[in-house]
């Protein structure tokens, strides 16, 4: 869904597509079936090689013209490629608290982000979880880099899936961005279900929207999360001492 939901909220087609984070590949491989160039960065060697562990047309789908693997650290692959791309998708390992995850959720990511998008590119990024303080410091994180932002809970009720872009993101219903894909992108999205048709599937996430406001209000007075003030690796003090300190 990081794939098919992200490509076909493009206000445009989409002609060339960044995944950070590798992990089982499924998201790699759900943007290898729209047929366009994808370009996935891991920054463990050993866990791209596991790919075929995880998914039994792996090595076919590795031998797509449209399929790249490239070993480096994400943000440092964004901050030397001059390539633009039409969709940016970030999906860092949980779990979120990770010693150097934030790096991939502070303002100043998303500073370096938003110059390796094409007009009307979107970044999407997944939080898989998070305390309050950690919700509301990713969300003001986006807000203050992106003009338009959209937030989706995720279909199995939890986590959230933002849309990030300087231009506004088409609203489109689930039977609309079912329309903008391929048969190939269909059978992706529909292989584990757990919907009946792709128009049901999309509706799976679009059914339940989130705000950035909402997430905000939960710590009102948490600082944006920047590379200097990683909020979301500081969840011992929040659960040992944060009655004491006043944090959340």
């Amino acid at each position: 869904m990081m794939a098919h939901f992200t490509l076909a909220s493009l206000d445009h087609e989409p002609r060339r597509a960044l995944i950070i984070c590798f992990g089982m590949g499924t998201t790699f491989r759900s943007v290898v079936s729209w047929n366009i160039p994808v370009t996935a960065v891991e920054l463990v060697p050993s866990v791209p090689r596991l790919f075929s562990y995880y998914h039994a047309d792996a090595d076919q789908v590795m031998a797509s013209p449209f399929a790249h693997v490239v070993v480096d650290d994400g943000r440092r692959y964004l901050e030397r490629s001059p390539t633009k791309y039409d969709v940016i998708i970030v999906d860092p390992p949980p779990p979120v608290r990770t010693a150097g995850s934030s790096l991939l959720y502070s303002k100043d990511f998303y500073t370096v982000a938003r110059q390796r998008l094409e007009p009307g590119g979107i970044l999407q990024q997944w939080l898989p979880e998070g305390d309050d303080a950690t919700q509301a410091s990713v969300a003001r994180a986006l807000e203050s880099s992106f003009p338009y932002v959209r937030v989706f809970h995720g279909m199995e009720g939890w986590g959230w899936h933002f849309l990030a872009s300087e231009r506004p993101i088409p609203v489109r219903t689930a039977a609309e961005l079912a329309a903008r894909m391929g048969p190939g992108a269909v059978r992706d999205m529909m292989e584990w279900g757990p919907a009946a048709s792709a128009e049901q599937q999309m509706d799976l996430l679009v059914s339940h929207p989130g705000t950035l406001d909402s997430m905000i209000s939960l710590s009102p007075a948490t600082a944006v999360l920047s590379d200097d003030r990683p909020i979301n690796e500081y969840f011992l003090l929040r659960s040992r001492f944060g009655r004491w300190l006043g944090m959340k």
